[in-house]
């Protein structure tokens, strides 16, 4: 399925050229279904590339996604026309009311300043915030997820003796995490940062957990145990030439930068890089998509964001649920079991019930 995004949108007619299924706004509009609504804060300063690179990812999914772009007010785009902006950007203050499936936070090129030395800290800030009881669930990329995870649960970021990047093997931490599902046991991943997140941090916080670490590159993804945050410290959306741009970038301003790790073949900056972790950068997405957002969030948009607490009445199934853990510990609705192994169905969702897809198996 597509995704849909203004007609107008530069990525349109480069994702249209690739052959990716993207639904004009007449066409979805004549649709009898309800797409999912994203939000992408998009705080780098290649807005265009970095809106292009992600949308690529969330169209090739069989879900339509109704994406909405969202900018800063209290920075200035220096590298991205204000007709852009304007034609396409919304600010906190025009969607501060509205209620979102997903949320993406995208990294951005100041991770060595302390956070709160960044000139949008604070309107950041009221981002993540309104972004509790409004979003289902965020995905943040890179810096974003630095700040993400330090804004919502304290970790601290540390400066890294020398830059990480390029391109480097992880291993799954949480092989049973519907976020890896598909994914090989050991999978290829870039990055590009001057300072790290450390999985002991991670490791101790009691509502957080490690996904997949490199032994390169440190810590890849993390996500919070109530699976409504999630962290990417690479950049899986990068495109083949995206270092290579940011490398030829650093040299020609005599920045005299290491070349990108495990990316040039036979390290050679003359020969075409080739991209070696497309596939699992598509199926991240997908599984945060379709497991975490799509299974799990309320069929009224308007309820996106709220625990059970602050829902209306419960549905026969929240008071079954309710009934059978009466007595026991508060536990939050969002919680996923130990293993995860569970599709990413929440019980506590307000989709009508559904018969068994599947006739039960009678031999056994």
């Amino acid at each position: 399925m597509p995704i849909r995004i203004p007609d107008a949108l530069p990525a349109t007619s480069v994702l249209e050229g690739e052959n990716i299924f993207v639904m004009t706004e007449f066409r979805a509009l004549h649709q009898d279904i309800r797409p999912l609504k994203v939000m992408l804060l998009n705080l780098m300063p290649t807005k265009v590339a970095t809106e292009t690179q992600i949308m690529r990812k969330l169209s090739n999914t069989p879900l339509q996604i109704e994406v909405h772009l969202l900018q800063t007010a209290s920075h200035q785009a220096k590298n991205t026309s204000r007709a852009h902006l304007e034609a396409f950007y919304r600010t906190f203050d025009e969607v501060r009311d509205e209620h979102y499936d997903g949320l993406i936070v995208t990294g951005a090129p100041v991770e060595t300043l302390r956070f709160e030395d960044v000139d949008y800290w604070d309107e950041l800030c009221r981002i993540m915030e309104w972004s509790r009881s409004h979003v289902h669930s965020t995905f943040h990329i890179c810096w974003g997820a630095q700040a993400g995870i330090y804004f919502h649960y304290g970790i601290p970021k540390h400066d890294l003796p020398r830059k990480v990047f390029g391109v480097f093997e992880h291993d799954l931490v949480k092989t049973t995490s519907p976020l890896v599902r598909g994914f090989d046991e050991r999978f290829r991943a870039p990055h590009s940062r001057h300072t790290e997140v450390r999985a002991a941090d991670i490791e101790a916080h009691p509502d957080l957990e490690l996904v997949a670490v490199s032994e390169e590159a440190g810590v890849y993804l993390a996500k919070s145990i109530d699976s409504r945050h999630f962290f990417a410290f690479g950049h899986p959306e990068y495109d083949a030439d995206t270092l290579k741009v940011e490398y030829d970038r650093d040299v020609a301003l005599g920045m005299n930068p290491n070349l990108p790790a495990h990316y040039y073949p036979n390290d050679d900056p003359r020969s075409r890089p080739l991209c070696t972790w497309r596939a699992h950068a598509q199926l991240l997405y997908t599984n945060w998509l379709n497991y975490y957002v799509y299974q799990t969030t309320p069929y009224d948009v308007r309820l996106a964001g709220q625990r059970a607490d602050d829902a209306p009445g419960p549905g026969p199934v929240t008071q079954a649920a309710s009934a059978s853990t009466q007595g026991s510990p508060e536990r939050s609705p969002y919680l996923r079991a130990a293993t995860e192994d569970d599709d990413g169905y929440d019980p506590y969702s307000d989709r009508r019930d559904e018969p068994p897809l599947f006739e039960a198996d009678p031999w056994r």
